[in-house]
């Protein structure tokens, strides 16, 4: 009796074990799938994150090579504003004046003494135009284009002067107007804020080789 007691108890117990294991088996399994779905469903989300820095990376990179291109605009404005006639050159102002030739061999108004209108256009830093008319019969129009130089001082004068050479052209007007090249070259001395004196050597080609002194003085603009 107390044997079939015991069995049928046993049995019971056996049941019930197994009743407990198949329902928290289950349940694991579930936990385990939904923890494994949750780790799926997450990693899209870390990936799709690296793209939206690469985006935001090429749009930092497409702001700054822009950059250059607005500093390479500015150059070429600044280089245009180079060239301002009637500028001050290296040498010192612009100016006009008056002058005294004196011819020293030649047939035309260059070789000969005469009276002179003369000037000085800058043109950059480095060059000017020096046009100038020698007046008188068959009066002589000069036009050199000059490199001038920085003002140097004379220790023995006490003298700052400016060098400048070039060339051009010179026309002989007249009855019959003629055209030949021409070499220049001479020195302006800044005397005061408003008065440069200038003396040169011009030399012309028109019908012969002619060769003059320039002497004179100009006012500043």
């Amino acid at each position: 009796m107390n044997t079939t007691f015991f069995q049928g108890n046993f049995t019971l117990l056996t049941l019930a074990t197994v009743t407990i294991i198949g329902n928290i088996l289950p349940a694991s399994a579930e936990n385990t799938n939904s923890t494994s779905a949750n780790t799926l469903t997450n990693q899209p989300a870390s990936v799709n994150e690296t793209p939206a820095n690469a985006h935001t990376s090429a749009s930092d990179l497409m702001i700054d090579s822009t950059q250059p291109s607005s500093i390479s605009q500015s150059e070429p404005e600044k280089v245009a504003q180079t060239f301002e006639p009637g500028r001050a050159t290296r040498s010192g102002s612009s100016y006009i004046g008056v002058a005294g030739n004196i011819g020293l061999s030649g047939d035309t108004r260059v070789g000969e003494s005469s009276f002179a209108v003369i000037s000085k256009i800058g043109l950059t830093r480095n060059l000017s135009a020096r046009p100038a008319a020698l007046v008188g019969d068959n009066t002589v129009v000069l036009v050199p284009i000059t490199v001038d130089f920085p003002t140097e001082n004379l220790e023995f004068t006490q003298l700052n002067v400016a060098p400048y050479i070039g060339g051009g052209i010179a026309v002989s007007t007249g009855r019959d107007s003629t055209l030949g090249a021409l070499i220049s070259g001479g020195v302006d001395v800044p005397v005061t804020p408003q008065i440069t004196a200038t003396g040169g050597v011009n030399v012309s080609f028109i019908d012969r080789t002619d060769v003059g002194i320039l002497l004179g003085v100009g006012y500043n603009f």
